[in-house]
């Protein structure tokens, strides 16, 4: 007994320690970029990027405050991905429970063939996508980066309704003998159920709005629509060379993503395992 006691602690720790290093080596370029916007220009070359940053500076985060739009496109990135991700949560919800509790004819056929469209590249829809949207007048509008994307995804009604199927549908018809209709039971039972795979959609959804850089980079032409990954990637391609500028621009583009991952975590936890009233 001893012996399998020492042998599950042994083999326990040894999981930790590489959770540990496989941790440490996926945030290590992250905290490298961090530290390495608060180093003076002077030192910034000189260096290795893991060398501390001492004496640390502001002075960076000020000339970039100063001398360029960083507000604003921190500004403008966070209405368009608020907006895309509300959008998401509500469409998202409806067509999923559509697939998951309604029956009407033609309901699988249209599911899988709405899901193959995962398949398609992103690339291969802009051409087309750029198209309609001048079309419509819309280029270099806040409506051109939203309209694509804020009445859901394939993606996003495939994880929402492969929750919902994990709910016993005996709550559902218990509502329904109480006279609940359709609304009320999306509303009172199903929504408060799936609160993380909700929040999962929504940390999703904000997330790769914030980091999409294809689509904006042709919807906009002018600095009063741009989002900060058009921002960042102006600010490489005409001042390659002042590092000293560019690493906190990505730094601040980078840290509200970790305070959203940090909100909710737990519910993305929670959400992996799909977890349902059994």
């Amino acid at each position: 007994m001893a012996t399998k006691r020492i042998g599950r602690r042994v083999n326990g720790t040894t999981v930790y320690l590489l959770l540990a290093v496989g941790g440490l080596v996926s945030i290590a370029p992250y905290l490298m970029t961090l530290n390495a916007a608060f180093k003076p220009q002077s030192t910034l070359l000189s260096t290795q990027a893991w060398t501390p940053a001492v004496p640390a500076t502001w002075s960076n985060f000020t000339q970039l405050w100063q001398q360029y739009d960083m507000s604003g496109f921190i500004v403008h990135t966070t209405i368009v991905a608020g907006v895309i991700t509300i959008g998401q949560l509500v469409f998202t919800t409806m067509a999923a429970y559509a697939f998951a509790r309604l029956d009407f004819p033609g309901r699988e056929p249209l599911f899988w063939a709405f899901i193959a469209m995962m398949m398609v590249p992103q690339i291969v829809t802009l051409i087309p996508l750029f198209l309609i949207m001048s079309h419509l007048q819309l280029i270099d509008t806040y409506r051109a980066l939203i309209l694509p994307y804020v009445f859901g995804t394939p993606y996003g009604i495939f994880l929402v309704r492969q929750y919902f199927q994990t709910i016993p549908a005996d709550l559902e018809a218990a509502a329904r003998i109480d006279g609940a209709g359709t609304w009320a039971i999306l509303r009172r039972i199903m929504l408060p159920l799936s609160k993380p795979i909700l929040a999962t959609l929504a940390t999703i959804t904000f997330v790769n709005t914030w980091n999409s850089l294809l689509w904006p980079l042709m919807a906009t032409s002018s600095e009063r629509d741009e989002v900060v990954t058009v921002g960042v990637a102006a600010l490489q391609g005409q001042f390659a060379s002042e590092l000293h500028i560019l690493l906190p621009a990505a730094a601040v583009a980078l840290l509200p993503l970790v305070a959203i991952f940090l909100l909710f975590q737990r519910h993305i936890v929670r959400s992996i395992a799909l977890t349902g009233l059994k």
